[in-house]
């Protein structure tokens, strides 16, 4: 899922451990990632592994989404979610890292909704699902800003993409590929060639 690159875009702050073991102070969560440890399953394969309802089992793989522990892979008519074992032992060296633990003492920085980063976060949360598709566009423009450099990641740096190549990624997003697109496009994320040519990041 386009969450694949998600740890990417969390700030490494006081409100980035809050919410790291806050995604895992809970017994369900810690069982999701148990049971994914093991394997991929279905929203509806935890629900039933867990005694929960579908819809509860989504809310536990959302927060453990943005926290970047788990991915959602498309498979045919499902999405199968799995562990991502590699963003876990990123986030432990670099959360708990000597380095990052002495900015907790610092006070100086600049308030939470003053920092890009966090800016990113909370629209994330707020425009994404659990599988890591845009459920909607936010209209104010650095919001929309953010909510693309999100999409960006999905790219690669090196590569050009043919059109259809690009809406194929976009589609993982949401369905409105074409405004993704020319977003990508008009916010200087990407680049491309005059008359629907290739498409790279900048």
């Amino acid at each position: 899922m386009p969450p694949e690159e998600n740890s990417e875009l969390i700030p490494t702050s006081t409100e980035t451990l809050l919410a790291f073991f806050k995604a895992l102070a809970d017994t369900n969560r810690l069982r999701i990632i148990g049971l994914l440890a093991g394997g991929s399953y279905t929203v509806d394969e935890l629900a039933t592994e867990l005694g929960l309802g579908a819809s509860t089992t989504s809310h536990h793989l959302k927060r453990l989404w943005e926290v970047g522990l788990v991915a959602a892979i498309p498979r045919g008519y499902y999405r199968y979610y799995e562990l991502r074992e590699d963003s876990l032992k990123d986030m432990a060296t670099r959360l708990l890292g000597s380095d990052e633990l002495t900015l907790l003492a610092d006070r100086t920085g600049a308030h939470p909704s003053t920092d890009p980063k966090t800016l990113q976060y909370k629209v994330m949360r707020a425009f994404t699902d659990g599988a890591g598709r845009i459920t909607a566009f936010p209209v104010q423009a650095k919001k929309h800003k953010a909510l693309m450099e999100y999409v960006a990641t999905a790219f690669e740096h090196g590569t050009r993409y043919t059109e259809q190549q690009v809406n194929t990624i976009l589609e993982r997003f949401n369905e409105d590929v074409a405004y993704m697109r020319r977003s990508l496009v008009d916010l200087g994320f990407m680049d491309r060639e005059g008359g629907g040519g290739l498409y790279w990041l900048v």
